[in-house]
């Protein structure tokens, strides 16, 4: 055999190993680079959107001018026991899911989800996400013009979406919003009571200890997708309206919440004379402290 022919046919008998060695060389390539785009995906920036404050303020959505420093005394009453009971030393992973919902419709659950998000926000080291869960209405979607954005029922219906990939971020630092998204009426109640809602839960807890999850929910009493997803917070506020929510109605509500997850009760528009003449505040009752007060009230 010629030095020439020697040499091919070394060459061929070697190239079988060098394939063989060189196929999961290239494959752990392949896969390192699948490994580093999840990893990116998953830390990629959330949308920024900007949040009208004027215009939610016309729309009803926040205090009137001249009002804001009052209502941000009361909402520090309202959240910094919420805060606690969330984030402190004996906390549980779900307490940092809060649902705030009523008993019947118009007592001012929404505004209070609101209000309550942007007073958290101000804190240094806590942030919030704002989840309008409350399907048939959606309003809080609609008041930061979130209508045709993917949200909740979106992650839902699909399993195969991540949900974090869905949440907004505002240029209200620290504030984070998740909107209703695309509800189909007739699941929209199987869908809350799935272990989906379970794993999406998690989820947005899962990656961010110091963020509170604020849900805004459909009322107790004229909803069963409220009474789906009572089961899925370690903490619910309920807000109630004087001299308007009927006393069986809201003795109704309280009957359907888990005494345990129950924080505290929010009492909107009660009127109690102030030395500036104003009159409507938010009595705040915080359970398993006894009497009910009045926020910035001493």
């Amino acid at each position: 055999m010629s030095i020439i022919e020697s040499a091919i046919d070394k060459l061929r008998r070697m190239t079988p190993a060098a394939s063989a060695t060189s196929a999961p060389v290239a494959l752990r390539v392949h896969q390192d680079a699948r490994d580093r785009a999840v990893e990116v995906s998953s830390i990629a920036p959330h949308r920024r959107i900007r949040v009208d404050l004027n215009l939610m303020r016309i729309q009803g959505e926040l205090p009137e001018a001249g009002q804001e420093r009052r209502f941000a005394d009361y909402y520090r009453e309202i959240k910094r026991p919420l805060i606690q009971r969330a984030l402190g030393a004996e906390a549980r992973p779900e307490n940092r899911l809060i649902l705030v919902s009523s008993a019947l419709p118009s007592e001012g659950k929404t505004f209070t989800s609101l209000n309550l998000a942007l007073s958290i926000a101000r804190e240094r080291d806590v942030s919030v996400l704002l989840v309008d869960a409350d399907g048939p209405k959606g309003h809080l979607s609609r008041a930061f013009g979130l209508q045709e954005e993917p949200g909740l029922f979106d992650a839902l219906a699909d399993e195969m979406l991540d949900v974090e990939s869905l949440v907004l971020e505002t240029d209200i630092e620290r504030l984070e919003l998740l909107s209703v998204g695309k509800r189909t009426e007739e699941t929209a109640s199987e869908l809350l009571a799935s272990a989906r809602m379970l794993q999406i839960a998690e989820r947005l807890t899962a990656r961010h200890p110091r963020r509170l999850v604020l849900f805004d929910s459909p009322p107790l009493l004229v909803s069963s997708e409220a009474r789906a997803l009572k089961q899925i917070p370690g903490l619910i506020l309920l807000v109630t309206r004087a001299a308007r929510t009927p006393r069986q109605a809201l003795l109704d509500a309280v009957a359907l919440i888990d005494k345990a997850k129950l924080h505290g009760l929010v009492l909107n528009d009660a009127h109690v004379a102030g030395g500036d003449g104003y009159s409507g505040y938010y009595g705040y009752y915080v359970q398993g402290e006894g009497e009910g007060r009045a926020p910035g009230s001493g």
